[in-house]
């Protein structure tokens, strides 16, 4: 019963107009830029981070969650119609879909992957529903110590979002780690790292940084290597599926959802993950093997199923424990601190219009994508056809604008503009620069709770592994450690970072 008056809740807060406003504009959003390849919603939160400043909590949340899973949603169109994935996630779904479309089958392809997405969106949502209030209780229990070793074990296994060398990956986490001590130290008063510069007695914004490592970047990479885009499909038809495409489908949506619910909340690229296994999957067990590659409608269903699942129960380790899988959600816990709430456990005790809301709000969002995707497909087609030499000086311009307004200080559109050029340095050395975003996040929380935890038992580092809890988050840590640094992990990452 505790669940359904939780629910109540967070419809009570979701369904409130200017939160239902939010989250279309959230989800009109994400699916632009999921058609629209090469921007991204991870470049799309940091970009408008700024205006979150002036939304209520609920609100701002609402809506770059929005975004987020929208992408998923939009990312699938541009792979069926022009064989270009809007999202790495929908890499997978451009197989079978882009051939469906070469035989006049757009639109069921289409159709199967927005349903396919919605039954899958709707279930992981309830699964996040049901799993993220006892996992939230259990973190109630922790204290300091218990903090710090879940920090580590988030900066672990953060090593998971960057592919290729792991030197590379644990170098970034460093980084992020320096960047996050720059400013004035909470315990003595002193300046760090600050150069004299007073801009940097309050540390680097976030908005900043973020902004400039994956927002301009972006624009960056995407300028280096722009091409011209043609659209194939000009008008899409057949929007209905026939008994035999939905007969074939349905059983490839369910193992999709099943496994993309699984994966999402392991950290590092989730939904990839889940969309290339269960494609995987499906064409090992499918009695049409020979379709795959050619237009098999499984290859379309599962996949999408998959990376919509994946995204949504991504959410789960963030609500509850504060701590990101990917770096659109280490976006999100940074939209968290802009608007004063504190990522954690306690944000279910303490802000449940906000936990219940957001999640009340994913069931409307993925109903407004269901209506978005399938009857503007006309638009977005057409929006396939804008070259990106018009669409970048205006992102510039709404970026430069966005790091002005936050603290009406020039220095953060240079803190921008200078980790732009270092996010861009860093993406040609093959760095990735996930790993350095979340080190910056978890950075501070690290300091703190390590100096309360050492405070509180006068010195004693044993304090770290007296604790059951802590004693096994760092266990978990070393064994995450262990993992990655095996040779046959570590030639994989190597092999898929160079394909």
């Amino acid at each position: 019963m505790q669940l359904f008056s939780d629910l109540w809740l967070g419809a009570t807060t979701a369904f409130l107009p200017y939160n239902l406003l939010y989250c279309f504009i959230g989800c009109l959003l994400g699916t632009a830029i999921g058609v629209l390849p090469g921007l991204g919603p991870t470049a799309t939160i940091a970009m408008l981070l700024p205006i979150t400043f002036g939304l209520p909590p609920e609100s701002a949340l609402i809506m770059l969650a929005g975004i987020f899973y929208g992408a998923q949603y939009g990312g699938s169109t541009t792979a069926i119609l022009i064989n270009l994935p809007g999202e790495s996630s929908s890499v997978v779904t451009a197989i079978d879909g882009y051939q469906m479309a070469r035989q006049g089958r757009a639109g069921a392809a289409l159709a199967t992957a927005a349903l396919g997405s919605f039954f899958a969106g709707t279930v992981a949502t309830v699964l996040l529903a049901v799993a993220a209030p006892p996992l939230a209780a259990i973190a109630l229990n922790f204290g300091p110590a218990e903090y710090f070793s879940l920090m580590v074990l988030g900066l672990v296994a953060s090593v998971a979002l960057a592919s290729g060398s792991l030197l590379k990956a644990f170098a970034m986490i460093v980084l992020g780690l320096l960047l996050g001590a720059v400013g004035t130290d909470v315990e003595s008063g002193i300046g760090r790292y600050t150069f004299e510069v007073p801009e940097l007695f309050d540390g680097l914004n976030f908005v900043a940084v973020s902004m400039g490592i994956f927002g301009i970047c972006e624009i960056l990479r995407n300028l280096e290597g722009e091409h011209e885009r043609s659209v194939g499909v000009k008008r899409v038809t057949g929007l209905m599926l026939s008994k035999e495409d939905f007969k074939r489908a349905i059983g490839p949506v369910l193992r999709g959802t099943a496994l993309g619910s699984v994966l999402g909340v392991l950290p590092g690229g989730g939904a990839m993950l889940a969309s290339f296994a269960s494609y995987a999957v499906e064409k090992r067990i499918s009695p049409n093997k020979a379709e795959f590659g050619k237009g098999a409608i499984e290859g379309v269903a599962a996949p999408e199923s998959a990376n919509n699942a994946g995204a949504q129960t991504s959410f789960i380790p963030m609500l509850t424990l504060g701590i990101p899988g990917n770096p659109v959600m280490a976006l999100m816990v940074g939209a968290m601190i802009i608007q004063g709430i504190t990522p954690g456990p306690n944000v279910i005790s303490e802000q449940p219009a906000l936990f219940w809301g957001m999640i009340v709000s994913m069931w409307a969002g993925n109903l407004m994508l269901v209506i978005l995707n399938l009857p503007l497909i006309g638009l977005w087609v057409r929006m396939l056809a804008i070259p990106y030499h018009i669409l970048f000086p205006a992102i510039i311009a709404l970026c430069c604008i966005g790091a002005y307004s936050i603290n009406n200080s020039v220095f953060d559109v240079y803190v921008m503009a200078g980790f732009s050029v270092v996010g861009f340095a860093l993406s040609k050395m093959r760095f990735e620069p996930a790993p350095l975003l979340l080190g910056f996040i978890l950075g501070p929380m690290l300091e703190e709770n390590l100096r309360r935890a050492m405070l509180i038992s006068h010195g004693d580092p044993s304090v770290f592994v007296r604790s059951p809890l802590s004693l096994g988050l760092l266990l978990v840590a070393v064994a995450v450690l262990g993992l990655v640094l095996s040779p046959s992990i570590s030639r994989k990452r190597e092999e898929a970072f160079t394909e």
